[in-house]
Formats: C-alpha cells, sequence, structure tokens
C-alpha cells in the first residue's frame, strides 16, 4: 500500500512540475494582437522590433524585449509622415490601408536604423538614432516608393535595398543614405516564388536578408493559389548570387519574417499570421541548422509552446489603462495611444481639466471614419473590454461623442447631441451604411461605455455596454460581427472620439479608458 502511494505521490510531484513547466513556458502567438511585419534585432542582450501601423500617428513603432516575448513599446520614428490632406483627413480624403507599411531595422556602427515607405507620398524613408528608446529620430526620404524593401549593412561597406515582389530588385545606397548609387540596380531574383510552385496568387514579397557565417538568407512570403501563406527562403555564398531556393514553412499561414538568434546560441524566426479582426499577429518558431539551411519548425510545424519565458501579458506594454492624470502640464500621451491619422493638436488636452482627456470639435464632419482627432489603442486577444467614463456638459447640438470599435465595419456607443436632447446610442457599420441601432434619452452629464472583444477561434463578435453609474453595464445595440478589411488593413482598435457635424467648439472630457484581458 505505501510502494503505491508512494508511486502516486511521485506521479504526482511529476505531474505538476510538469504542467509548472508547461505554464512557465512561453506559448504561440507570442502577441496576440496587431503587430504585422515585424522586422527584428538583437543588440547585446536586449531585443528591438519594428512594426506596421500604416495611417496611425505617430508611426512605425518600436517595442523592446529581453526574452523575445514579453514586448514594451518605447519609440516611434516620426509623429508624422507627412502634412498631407490624406493624412490629415482633409478634403475627402484618407490614408487608411496606406501611410507606412513594412519596416526594416537594423543596428550598424553604434547607430539605429529602421527604414519603410509609403505608397501614400510616394517617398522611401530612412529614420536614424544612437538612442532607440530615449533619443531623437533623424529622418532621410528619396524617391521612389520601394515596397516592402529590407536594407543590408553588408561586410565590405556597401549598403544594399532588395525590394519588389516575385522579381526582386537590388541597388546600392548612397553613403548618406539620400538615394541609390546610380547604375546600380539590378535584378536580384527573377522569380523569387518559384520555390513555392508555379500556381502563384502573391507573389515573394516581405524581403528580410540576413547574413549568417558568411551565407545570405533571403525570406520571403508566398501564397500559392489554393494554398497557404507560405515561408520561402534562398541562400547564397555571394550576394551577386547564385542563389537557391527551398520552401521553409508551411503551416497554419504563419510567414512574413525573419531570423533572430538568442545571447545563448539558439536561433528563431519570427513570422506573423493573419488571424480574423484582431489583425496579424506575431509568432516565434525555433529554427536548427542543417547542411547550412535554416530549417524553421518542429518537424515542419509551428509549435505551441516554446522554451521561452511565458508572457506576462499585453498589459502595459502594448496596450493600457489611461487615468488621464498628469504631473506635467504639458505631458506627452503614453506609447500605447496612437491618433487615427495625424491629429490636430489644438484640439485635444490632458491638461485643461485636471485627471482628464479633452477632446474638442474644431470643424464639421459628416461621418465617424473622416472625423479627426480619434484616440486608438489596439485590441488584444483572446478576449478583451474597454471602459471609459465621459462627461458630456459642453457637447454642441449635432456633436457625437463617445468609444469606438474602430475598422471599415465599425462599432460605436456614445452619446448625440440631437434637436436639444442628448441620447445614448449605439452605431453599427456591419454594412456600407451606418445603422443607428438603439438610441434613449440621456438625462445625465455623466455616462459610462464599454466595448467587449471575443476574438477566440476566431468568432470576432463585440458588444457594447452603457452605465448610468459605472457599476452596472446595460447591453445596448447590436452584436457586432468584426471583419479584418482589405481598405483598413488593420485589426480592430479601441478609439476614443469625439466630432461635430453641425457646429465646432463644442467638447467633452473622458475620465479614463480601462482595458482589461477579459470580458
Amino acid at each position: 500500500m505505501r510502494k503505491h502511494f508512494c508511486l502516486f505521490l511521485l506521479a504526482s510531484i511529476f505531474y505538476s512540475y510538469a504542467t509548472l513547466a508547461q505554464n512557465a513556458s512561453a506559448k504561440n502567438p507570442v502577441v496576440h494582437a496587431d503587430v504585422p511585419d515585424m522586422s527584428m534585432i538583437r543588440v547585446g542582450d536586449t531585443y528591438y522590433m519594428s512594426s506596421t501601423t500604416m495611417h496611425m500617428a505617430p508611426g512605425v513603432p518600436i517595442m523592446k524585449s529581453k526574452d523575445l516575448v514579453n514586448w514594451e513599446l518605447v519609440s516611434y520614428c516620426y509623429d508624422i509622415l507627412a502634412d498631407v490632406d490624406a493624412l490629415n483627413l482633409n478634403n475627402g480624403k484618407n490614408a487608411y490601408g496606406s501611410g507606412t507599411w513594412a519596416s526594416c531595422i537594423r543596428y550598424h556602427n553604434n547607430m539605429f536604423y529602421v527604414s519603410t515607405f509609403s505608397s501614400t507620398t510616394g517617398k522611401t524613408y530612412i529614420y536614424t538614432t544612437k538612442d532607440i528608446e530615449k533619443g531623437s529620430w533623424k529622418a532621410i526620404s528619396f524617391n521612389p516608393s520601394y515596397h516592402d524593401h529590407t536594407v543590408f549593412f553588408d561586410d565590405d561597406g556597401r549598403i544594399y535595398i532588395i525590394w519588389g515582389g516575385g522579381k526582386l530588385h537590388i541597388a546600392e545606397l548612397k553613403p548618406d543614405l539620400s538615394g541609390i548609387k546610380e547604375g546600380t540596380e539590378r535584378i536580384f531574383i527573377e522569380n523569387a516564388s518559384a520555390p513555392s510552385g508555379d500556381n502563384v496568387g502573391l507573389p515573394a514579397e516581405g524581403s528580410q536578408l540576413f547574413k549568417v557565417n558568411g551565407k545570405y538568407y533571403l525570406f520571403n512570403i508566398t501564397w500559392p493559389k489554393g494554398g497557404m501563406r507560405t515561408v520561402v527562403i534562398h541562400r547564397a555564398d555571394n550576394i551577386n548570387g547564385p542563389w537557391e531556393g527551398r520552401v521553409a514553412l508551411q503551416d497554419k499561414g504563419v510567414a512574413q519574417g525573419g531570423l533572430i538568434d538568442t545571447p545563448d546560441g539558439r536561433w528563431f524566426a519570427y513570422l506573423f499570421r493573419d488571424n480574423g479582426s484582431v489583425g496579424r499577429i506575431p509568432y516565434l518558431v525555433p529554427v536548427k541548422w542543417e547542411d547550412g539551411w535554416p530549417v524553421l519548425g518542429i518537424n515542419g510545424k509551428v509549435p505551441e509552446t516554446l522554451d521561452l519565458p511565458a508572457s506576462k501579458g499585453l498589459i502595459p506594454g502594448i496596450v493600457a489603462s489611461d487615468e488621464f492624470t498628469r504631473k506635467k502640464k504639458d505631458a506627452a500621451l503614453p506609447l500605447v495611444w496612437q491618433w487615427n491619422h495625424n491629429p490636430d493638436n489644438s484640439l485635444w488636452s490632458v491638461s485643461e481639466r485636471k485627471g482628464y482627456l479633452r477632446l474638442k470639435t474644431g470643424r464639421i464632419d459628416t461621418d465617424f471614419l473622416s472625423a479627426r482627432n480619434t484616440l486608438t489603442q489596439r485590441t488584444i486577444g483572446p478576449v478583451c473590454s474597454g471602459t471609459t467614463s465621459m462627461d458630456v456638459s459642453d457637447m454642441k447640438e449635432g456633436d457625437f461623442a463617445g468609444l469606438a470599435l474602430l475598422q471599415k465595419k465599425y462599432g460605436l456607443v456614445g452619446v448625440k447631441y440631437e434637436n436639444g436632447v442628448k441620447k445614448i446610442v449605439m452605431v453599427s457599420a456591419q454594412t456600407d451604411k451606418p445603422e443607428e441601432v438603439e438610441s434613449l434619452p440621456l438625462n445625465q452629464n455623466t455616462v459610462f461605455l464599454k466595448a467587449e472583444c471575443d476574438f477566440t477561434d476566431k468568432k470576432d463578435i463585440a458588444d457594447f455596454y452603457y452605465s448610468l453609474d459605472g457599476k452596472k453595464w446595460t447591453k445596448i445595440g447590436s452584436q457586432l460581427k468584426m471583419a479584418y478589411t482589405l481598405p483598413h488593413f488593420m485589426g480592430y482598435r479601441f478609439g476614443l472620439f469625439n466630432y461635430a457635424t453641425k457646429a465646432p467648439g463644442g467638447y467633452v472630457d473622458f475620465d479614463y479608458f480601462r482595458i482589461s484581458d477579459s470580458k
């Protein structure tokens, strides 16, 4: 009996340790939020990652990690990309789904470089700084816009830029990075999609070039028709070729990215996956080297768990609550916040009323997507909620303010001031004609609003609530079926908004925004 008990006890202890070990391991996806087009470097024991936020301002976010799993925002490359109508939401123009796309981060001779490109301006941009976390960025730009490019500093001092889709091109950059050297542009790889077959849907793009043990490795994403997003790697002993290519990973549609190593000599591929309305989410895949090739995954599959520290959650590194309390009068917004397009900085404040974010109207807008100064944060998976408290005392006739879930098929819960009456409303843009699904009169100046998102197994549903006391919540309107649409090309975001439809000059005060990774 004692023997059986001891065996049982040992088995229980082993199971407990195994469970703890599993729980202490990182899980894929490592970031369950919209952080697409990652580019990554390691400097000493610290990793830095850049990503895409397109029409948002500030833009090109920089994240930092000590373990490849737990990331925090530390910088942006620019406050605004350019002062043009499309980025300012002026004259009926917008930059939804445009702005800047896939960036490339590099570290060379004690300098950080982040390059990106924009179809909105038709330019390529290179940002430089010596202090990536606290320093200012110097901007260099030139024509044209080099699509999905990678910048590469070779050992011989040459600087290359590689770009394109399917047929890839290469050129040398000038030493001052002000453009390409005349006469150096040529075809890099005639058909980089070839290893994935002839039935090409998305031609090979998203180039990222690496040099390991004297060999060059080029990562690309392809998407064969009827198949899934695929990682293709080309290898060469010389940057001029010849290149040989192979399919490196074809599982779950996890693709586009590159290589990163750890201080103790392990290797991983950082990639992302299209995951419905929450957006394009980062994965890590272990890499082992065989015959000079990086072999991705475990038996060709993306593992669920990783031999890395467990995630501590995305709050507050990627998203965070904000009580809008500031010690300094001119304090900036935390890095988790981005504006939908360029803001008008004269129309918002966290100092005019202590402990509140004030959003003022400065012009007439006809709809939510054309309104300026919507302040946003990412939604996160698998579930999340965002809540706020809003003082509507100083709204003007025709104003609409509240809490949004921003994408083309958006949902809003807020307060409208119409015909001398304030009312709580829920608006759904499930179709191309936004619909005011439900409204009810509001007879007080403070209202509490909440949006809940469920991205579990791509359910992609959201519900909206209001409260008159911050304790008892009442569902309002209809459930929003969220969808990732190409016109916006971005995962859903929480947004605080206020716009005028009749006369500018009104304002609302938000007491806080609180985000949770539960509903």
